[in-house]
């Protein structure tokens, strides 16, 4: 949900700058820092943005390029300035020069020396300002979109490769802990081993290797990453199909990947499945960092 677009226009004879910037996050959180002409207008440009831009800490700013120039006077509330004379010469009597001087200087008493309203023409124009500002903002999203989506499938794809290369040891994984259960029962004395109940011992023995067995597991995990796929061919689809909540789907299923990946890893007792584990799990982190990037 990063991104960034700007636009700009000439109104009232000055440059108007729309800017946008966003980053990520699980709910819409607007900030605006907007030019006093605007400020009856905020309302109405959040709800634009909150339903174009669905979610994301996005930062909005409309700001005038080129400020008054310093040699314009700044104008005097004289209105203000009387009144906090009022207040003091009620209080105290009459108004000192150094309290005169003091109360110029108090806020709400200089404001710019500019109009501080907006026809509704001029209005009309800052909407379409900011509306390019959107088109371009939404045009950074969709090229990040398919950088990500290039990524993810780059990561899908080391995942897969990974839990291709846990088959060999898996093979003859379970032949090897049964052998090892029998040459320990070897060990016994004999007459631990003549009281065994050699049928007990089967079911015991075939329930262990059964909770070792790690192939539902490795079909799950296949399942979900091409469902991961799936969802994810949505961010880049040119048809009209909304695409709101993909990337908290891809959330939800990286973290049903997850959970598959750590089963396997508890089911491991041999190092090197232990070491494939672990370097999914690296790539699966990377996965879920930058799903969060997806609306």
């Amino acid at each position: 949900m990063t991104g960034y677009g700007k636009a700009e226009t000439t109104l009232c004879g000055r440059t108007l700058i729309c800017e946008i910037r966003s980053l990520n996050s699980k709910s819409m959180d607007l900030s605006t820092r907007l030019m006093p002409q605007l400020r009856a207008y905020e309302l109405d440009l959040r709800t634009i943005l909150t339903q174009q831009l669905e979610r994301g800490k996005v930062d909005l700013a409309i700001y005038f390029q080129d400020a008054p120039a310093a040699s314009e006077p700044a104008a005097i509330s004289w209105d203000v300035v009387r009144e906090y004379a009022r207040q003091y010469s009620e209080q105290f009597g009459q108004v000192p020069g150094e309290v005169m001087a003091a109360i110029l200087r108090m806020p709400d008493v200089t404001r710019p020396h500019e109009d501080l309203s907006l026809s509704e023409a001029e209005y009309a124009e800052v909407k379409q300002t900011l509306q390019r500002a959107i088109e371009a903002f939404q045009a950074f999203r969709t090229q990040e979109g398919a950088a990500l989506q290039a990524m993810f499938t780059e990561k899908l794809d080391g995942i897969a490769a990974l839990l291709a290369e846990v088959e060999p040891y898996e093979k003859g994984r379970v032949a090897r802990i049964r052998e090892r259960l029998e040459q320990n029962l070897l060990k016994l004395s004999q007459e631990t081993q003549a009281q065994t109940d050699r049928n007990r011992l089967e079911q015991e023995m075939i329930y262990y290797l059964e909770k070792l067995d790690i192939t539902e597991e490795k079909v799950r995990l296949t399942n979900h990453i091409r469902y991961f796929r799936e969802t994810m061919g949505d961010l880049t689809t040119n048809d009209k199909r909304p695409t709101t909540g993909v990337g908290k789907k891809l959330g939800f299923i990286a973290q049903e990947m997850g959970r598959e990946i750590n089963t396997l890893g508890s089911k491991s007792n041999q190092s090197e499945m232990q070491i494939l584990v672990v370097r999914m799990k690296d790539i699966l982190e990377q996965i879920k960092e930058q799903v969060l990037n997806v609306l």
